[in-house]
């Protein structure tokens, strides 16, 4: 046919188009990584009716998720639309979902540790990372393991950060370094457990798997008084975490393990600093860092003295006040719809009604004001201005503390409407947080506790 049309010779009789760059590219990282060839060293030898080793299954489940996420089950149909099969020497049929879940079982806790410590050492190395700061945080995730399955002890009910309580969930702490954000060490946990309560276990990874890490970059302090560089003394990392990590037991395994940190303090626990005049703020950098400004002290913290900076934030004072404003106007609104409906006197509701109808729109109004995860309580207290005045917090004043510099308010409580009246409008609108007794409490000011003079710029 293809004679008789005229077509030139060598046409092919059929084409096939396959997915090659995004899934190349991630694969010569996890080949410049040595993944495979990491957990392969922790979980022995391949076995002979595998299709391919643990290591290969794990880093071909890497490489999908950064690629094209889907299911263990659909990995196998994805694969098939690929050019993963040629250059990864892996067939399509060798990738069936159970494969996937045999490698994982050959997995444990201490197989993994052991991987992730040879890989996170051979990814220092090879890409120089900057180690000297590093940001410490956990959070938990919602899976959606079956609540009666007993295979998976780590999913626990606890306190979702995403707000699904009906799902069984699994605490993730991770230390990242400041340039890129590259995870450097990792621990799982149960999701019940507090985040406070593993701070320990994530520090003693940390020092630990960063000895090693300073085997292979090489970074050291300054040489000695004789200008021997011969013996230099590992500099340390800086580590930054925020309020939710604060115990006595943790500052003090802190101390224990001589890293350098950078930490958050509640304003609540120190009414001295909310009381420094804000004329003792500084710009910290008008061009990189526009409307922040800091004050450089010292404070007994957990039985130490220790530095202290309160920082403040303008924009974010600004933003916050805006979204407090239309919070507060919507729960005004709807306690004078109620005021209206019980002054009209065609309803017949029981005082107790009432008073509990005015503390639900307040208690929304309160959990509207709250950040993401919940802090423990902290007094409402507004810090003088530049010349030691202390004015009403309409408008909002840009002078209070705030919960580890992540803007988390304080909680308040609305005092419920006296009894002696059962529809004052006015009594009503007073049981609601007024704006001076919240506005006071707009985390604009934060304070930091660090071990020493030593903060990473």
């Amino acid at each position: 046919m293809d004679r008789l049309s005229g077509a030139p010779a060598g046409r092919p009789e059929r084409t096939q188009h396959k997915a090659f760059g995004e899934l190349a590219a991630v694969w010569g990282i996890l080949d410049r990584l040595g993944v495979a060839d990491a957990i392969d060293a922790v979980c022995g030898s391949r076995r002979s009716d595998a299709g391919a080793s643990v290591g290969t299954y794990l880093a071909l489940a890497t490489l999908n998720r950064v690629v094209a996420p889907c299911s263990k089950l659909a990995f196998e149909q994805w694969w098939a639309t690929t050019a993963g099969p040629r250059f990864t020497k892996v067939p399509v049929a060798a990738t069936d979902h159970r494969r996937f879940w045999d490698a994982m079982d050959n997995l444990d806790t201490a197989k993994l540790a052991a991987a992730e410590a040879a890989i996170a050492a051979t990814m220092t190395a090879e890409f120089g990372l900057d180690l000297s700061g590093l940001a410490l945080d956990m959070t938990n995730f919602a899976t959606f393991i079956d609540s009666a399955g007993d295979r998976a002890p780590i999913a626990k009910r606890g306190h979702a950060k995403q707000k699904r309580n009906d799902l069984r969930l699994v605490g993730l702490a991770l230390v990242v370094t400041r340039d890129g954000a590259i995870p450097v060490t990792s621990h799982a946990y149960p999701g019940n457990r507090p985040d406070v309560t593993q701070f320990g276990e994530v520090l003693d990874e940390l020092t630990s798997r960063y000895a090693a890490l300073l085997d292979t970059h090489g970074d050291g302090d300054t040489a000695d008084g004789d200008g021997d560089t011969a013996h230099m003394a590992p500099l340390g990392p800086t580590v930054v975490f925020d309020a939710g990590q604060n115990s006595a037991a943790n500052f003090a395994h802190l101390a224990e393990t001589g890293l350098h940190f950078v930490g958050s303090l509640p304003p609540g626990s120190f009414p001295d600093l909310l009381a420094i005049p804000a004329r003792r703020r500084h710009p910290v950098d008008p061009h990189k860092y526009p409307g922040l400004s800091a004050y450089d002290t010292r404070a007994l913290v957990f039985g130490a003295d220790r530095r202290v900076v309160l920082t403040h934030s303008a924009n974010l004072h600004t933003k916050q006040a805006a979204g407090f404003d239309q919070t507060l106007a919507k729960t005004t609104r709807d306690l004078g719809e109620l005021a209206a409906t019980l002054a009209r006197g065609k309803t017949r509701r029981r005082l107790d009604a009432v008073q509990a109808e005015v503390h639900l729109l307040s208690k929304k109004q309160v959990r509207a004001t709250e950040s993401r995860r919940p802090a423990s309580t902290v007094p409402r207290v507004t810090a003088p201005d530049e010349h030691g005045h202390r004015h009403s917090p309409r408008p909002p004043m840009p002078h209070q503390m705030q919960l580890g510099g992540l803007g988390r308010p304080s909680r308040y409580r609305a005092t419920p409407p006296a009894r002696r009246s059962p529809t004052p409008p006015v009594e009503q609108r007073r049981s609601t947080p007024s704006s001076r007794s919240t506005r006071t409490a707009l985390p604009t000011l934060s304070g930091a506790a660090c071990d020493s003079d030593r903060v990473p710029s």
